[in-house]
This record gives structure tokens, sequence and C-alpha cells, in this order.
């Protein structure tokens, strides 16, 4: 083999995973015994080498899908074959190698795993990527793999906390009685004595605000964290974002649309300042006045998604978060830096903050988004 350079990058939208299941489609073919854990290791080493060094894509392939010397001369013509590679200089055409899948996909599978291995390593791949993702840095995703936390974040279900009502209503089994309803149910049967009628306390949904940074420093993370605000929003009354930048937004009303990408555009375009400057302590300042005073935050679970990074004075800062403490029933603080080695939370809008937050998360990947859900849904019912 010879190294040489795939001058192209996949298409937005190229499967690799088809791809690889073509790949050692031919090689089964060809005699080779392939495991699917192999073919999960030849995905992974994708992932690290990537597709543009032909010499590494062979090295990924030879490396986890040959385990005897005597396949190697199968595997360079199969690699060759496959790839459409020659030793004086190749470019991987994609096309031609979406077209080969397909043929391959429409042979019926002839290898040793029977008809429907295909589909199912497909899946078992799927499955693979999606846990190493779990894990991965938002800001370190490429957009195929933003693609696929979008995907994720559509999915995710943002249970509700809940807290004890103070409306009473009928229940057979109540904790108090229901004079007035008794005596009239009695009046209908001539004031003939019936059984006491009861009420009980019920539960209703504590509202949730998150407030989400979408200055320039919180630019990888922002477009991801946005589709966790959309899946909180969607299908529920009392969920409200706003965006904090130089200025504060809400954008409840255009994440209530449906599907993701409308209702993110909308909302994308409500927003003047965008990946701008931060004015983090003056719009949570703003917040408190404008609709944290007015009942929109109390007694709700408020949800700061910010880096704390702030060009504003810390005392505007101290003063927003205190009063947002005393108004809420519990103030988290989401901050992407948290996981990263050695952080402490120096920057002066974070060290002025954290003092009077109830819970400080992370929010740099999509485990740690569902733990912020599995908190927020777990949030007591004390008031």
């Amino acid at each position: 083999m010879t190294s040489s350079s795939m001058t192209n990058a996949a298409p937005a939208g190229f499967n690799v995973d088809r791809l690889v299941t073509g790949f050692v489609h031919v090689l089964r073919r060809g005699g080779l015994s392939i495991t699917i854990s192999q073919s999960t290791l030849f995905r992974a080493a994708l992932d690290v080498v990537g597709l543009r060094e032909g010499l590494d894509v062979y090295w990924a392939g030879r490396s986890t899908l040959v385990l005897k010397q005597e396949h190697v001369a199968m595997y360079d013509a199969m690699f060759l074959a496959f790839f459409h590679h020659n030793t004086s200089g190749f470019s991987m055409r994609f096309d031609d190698v979406a077209e080969l899948i397909d043929q391959l996909a429409s042979d019926g599978g002839n290898d040793s795993g029977g008809d429907g291995e295909g589909d199912k390593e497909i899946e078992v791949l799927r499955f693979s990527r999606a846990e190493r993702l779990h894990d991965k840095d938002f800001g370190d995703f490429d957009e195929a793999e933003l693609c696929e936390a979008e995907r994720a974040m559509a999915e995710l279900r943002v249970r509700p906390a809940t807290r004890r009502s103070r409306r009473r209503r009928r229940s057979n089994h109540g904790d108090a009685h229901d004079l007035r309803r008794t005596v009239r149910a009695a009046m209908r049967r001539g004031g003939e004595p019936i059984d006491l009628l009861t009420t009980e306390t019920g539960d209703r949904n504590r509202r949730l605000v998150l407030l989400l940074d979408i200055s320039g420093s919180m630019e990888g993370y922002a477009k991801v964290l946005i589709r966790f605000a959309h899946a909180a929003v969607v299908g529920r009354g009392d969920v409200e974002v706003f965006a904090l930048g130089t200025r504060l937004t809400r954008i409840t009303r255009q994440l209530a649309t449906r599907d993701p990408e409308t209702a993110v555009a909308a909302a994308a375009g409500q927003v003047a300042d965008w990946s701008g400057g931060t004015r983090l302590g003056d719009s949570l300042d703003a917040f408190v006045r404008e609709w944290g005073l007015r009942g929109m935050a109390r007694g709700a679970i408020v949800v700061v998604l910010s880096d704390g990074w702030d060009r504003g004075e810390p005392s505007v800062m101290r003063e927003a978060m205190e009063r947002l403490q005393r108004l809420s029933h519990k103030l988290i603080w989401v901050n992407p830096l948290k996981a990263g080695p050695g952080y402490e939370p120096t920057a002066q809008g974070m060290a002025a903050a954290l003092p009077f937050c109830d819970a400080f998360l992370e929010g740099h990947c999509l485990r740690s988004v569902s733990e912020l859900a599995a908190v927020i849904s777990a949030a007591d019912r004390t008031d």
C-alpha cells in the first residue's frame, strides 16, 4: 500500500455506518469472518482518523478487521476494489461508494450473517456511536455529530416537577369532609342520610424558567442547549425561555412550534444579539424586575445555562441572583465549562452568582443534559 490523500471529505448527510457495513459485507463475501464487534471497532477508528487520508482508512480497517496474516492480501484487494483505489494516487469518490453500497444492499445479503444481519449491524453501530457521543463535549462536535445531538434532544422528555395545590378536588377517599356537597346529595334523596363525601388536595406542575446565555463565548453550546429548551417547551404551558446576551429576549412563543428546526430558527430570528457580547448580570436583573417580581419566578424552578462570563459589575449579578433565589423554589446554574479538568469558578460573573445557586451542574454533553432533566423532574414539593 502507498500513502495517498482522500481529497474529498464526506458530504453532508453521507452515511458512514452504511459505508462500514458495505465494506464488511464485501470482505465477508470474499471469505473473511468478521464479527459485529470488529465492525464497531472499525467504525470507532474512522471517528478518530477521519476519511481524508487513504492510508489512515486502510490501517483503521486492517487493524480491526484482519486477524490473520494470510488474510492481508485478500483485504488489500478488497480495499482497492471497494474504495476505487489505485497505488499511483487516488481520491475517494463518495457518489461511487454510495452507489456500490446500494448495490450490495439490493443483493439480498449472501454472506454468513443471513437476512437482516446488515440491518442489525447498522443498529449496533448507531448505538455504539450514540454511546460515544453521550460524553463528548458539544464544543468538539462536528456537523454530523451536532445533527445527532439535536435529534437526541428532540426525543428528550423533561417531566415537570410538581407542587401541592391549595385547590381541593373531589375524592372518594379524601382527607377532608365536603359538607356542602354532602348536604346537597342528601337533599336530592329527600333528606336521607348518606356517606360523608370528601375532598383532597391535588398536584400541579411547577413552572420551569430557562435562561439561556447566547453570547459569543457560549456559541458552541447554545445551539445545542436551545434544543433542550425546545424539548422542555413543546406540549407544556408552564415553561418560559429567555435568551441572555447584551439584552433580555423572551423566546417562549417561538420555541412552542413542534418542529425543532422551525422553532429554533424562529427563536434565533427573534434574538438580535445572538453570539454577540454579554451583559449577563444586567440581563438577569432585567428578568427579575420585568418578569420575576410579577410572579413568573415565584415558586418556579429557574435554570441559568451560562459559562458565567460577564462584562458588567459583579454587584449587579450578586443582587439579581440573591433576589432570584428568594423568589424561586430552586435556582440551578448549568455551566458547560464545569466539566473541564481543573475548572474553578473564577470568572467574575460565575464567582458572584455561585453562592446563591441551589445546584451547580455541568451542561457540556448529552449525559449532563439528561442529568439536568432528571434534577428538574425530581425537585421536591416543598413550597
